[in-house]
């Protein structure tokens, strides 16, 4: 009988498969990164629902599958499919990854401002940019966090944006990453590491989607690492559609310099098992994070939302905002954490998850916590949980709106909340056509 010991093995024997290749990608330093990541990964070993992190989302259908490297092509088929993607072409610098890795005839970098860098980390380890030393693995805890162990032990490829002190970018920064499992027969693993350095007094979008071009179980597992300097204002979306018996596992830190301001978008639709880690530090006096996340499950779906809201400096201020819709016999999980450190005095901080259950069978674990270790904050949060309000229904089935589509523009007003936080319009208008597309399959 094979236990999940085993499969926690098959990923230390191909990190020792591989030690010889990955050495030679990139200076020694990241080797020895690579080295002390595949250690703690074999200390830590796969999380249990016994740890209270992990307590609602089993992963043993990843810890007990033995997963293959995903390859890198597209067949002809799979490219016309790609195209033919509402979320192919947003009108802006794209970089497109073949299960995780960069695919040079699928992107479209365009022009950019003097000193921008935008393209593959693995060609920026080659090129042994000195910037990589100072922020890769320096903020995504491999130490604590076995999916971020394993991701750091086989960094190889991903995003590496950077835009130097002063620089606006006009158009966002598209980072789409495509899986597929072409003609292999197992399970498939890839793992993409991003990394985007907005510098001083910089600005730019910077989107970062994940689509499945075919069914059947695969495995995603994501890092990213975003920091934003000294006054600095970056506005990320992450937007997840893996196909429906994928799992996606995926860890976002930010990290922000004084008077930052950094808004975060998280928008899941897709994935049989998704957990999302997302972590900013307000590390800088007047910084402002704002957070706004989407989820909506039917099905058998699960999805998971751990998020921490870290003030280490005074004067700072954060807004979160998460709604879920769940369906069918679906699940999902909200647990939101802020935290005040010693001396981080004004703080302030407001906190908000609400969900709408579509069916008795769904089931939502919510948990807002507030963690203050100072005494002058303003520090508030709530969660909600709820059907559709049989006031607002009857209001429109009195007008002459059926109760099919009365329901469904309720459930879409409730979303669109979320939506029209997004500031680019394409994407936005994309979003709000799947977001209408999926509702009008529950």
């Amino acid at each position: 009988m094979t236990t999940v010991k085993d499969y926690q093995g098959t990923h230390l024997a191909t990190f020792s498969a591989q030690q010889d290749r990955l050495a030679r990608l990139g200076p020694s330093w990241v080797q020895e990164v690579r080295k002390a990541a595949i250690d703690r990964f074999a200390e830590l070993g796969f999380p249990t629902t016994k740890q209270e992190d992990w307590k609602y989302t089993n992963v043993s259908s990843i810890a007990n599958t033995p997963y293959e490297v995903a390859s890198d092509g597209l067949s002809a088929a799979a490219i016309e499919q790609l195209k033919a993607s509402p979320f192919f072409d947003l009108g802006c610098s794209r970089l497109v990854f073949v299960n995780g890795r960069y695919s040079r005839e699928l992107s479209s970098p365009g022009a950019l401002p003097a000193g921008a860098k935008l393209g593959s980390l693995a060609e920026a380890l080659a090129a042994k940019l000195p910037t990589l030393e100072t922020h890769l693995a320096r903020y995504a805890d491999y130490r604590n966090h076995p999916f971020v162990a394993l991701n750091t032990a086989f960094l190889e490829d991903g995003a590496y944006v950077e835009i130097p002190k002063g620089v606006v970018l006009e158009k966002p920064a598209y980072l789409l990453y495509v899986s597929t499992r072409g003609g292999q027969t197992q399970p498939t693993l890839r793992q993409p590491r991003n990394l985007l350095l907005i510098a001083r007094e910089a600005q730019a979008t910077v989107i970062e989607a994940y689509l499945g071009l075919d069914d059947g179980p695969y495995f995603t597992n994501a890092v990213t690492e975003i920091v934003g300097g000294e006054g600095a204002v970056v506005d990320y979306c992450k937007y997840q559609q893996e196909s429906l018996s994928a799992s996606h596992i995926a860890t976002v830190v930010v990290h922000q310099g004084r008077s930052s301001s950094v808004r975060t978008h998280t928008l899941q639709f897709g994935g049989a098992l998704d957990r999302e880690d997302l972590t900013t530090v307000l590390d800088g006096e007047g910084a402002e994070g704002l957070l706004h996340g989407l989820y909506i499950v039917r099905g058998g779906q699960h999805m998971d939302n751990h998020t921490a809201i870290d003030h280490a400096q005074p004067h700072c201020g954060s807004r979160e905002f998460y709604k879920g819709i769940l369906d069918g016999k679906s699940s999902g999980v909200f647990n939101g954490r802020i935290i005040v450190r010693p001396g981080a005095q004004k703080t302030d901080s407001k906190q908000s998850n609400k969900n709408l259950l579509l069916s008795d069978d769904a089931v939502i674990n919510t948990k807002p916590q507030l963690e203050i270790f100072a005494d002058d904050v303003k520090c508030t949060h709530g969660a909600t949980i709820g059907q559709i309000e049989p006031e607002a229904l009857f209001y429109l089935r009195s007008r002459g709106i059926g109760l099919e589509e009365a329901r469904s523009l309720l459930t879409v007003a409730f979303a669109n909340d979320i939506i029209d936080r997004v500031n680019y319009q394409p994407f936005r208008d994309r979003l709000k056509e799947t977001l209408c597309a999926r509702l009008a399959t529950t």
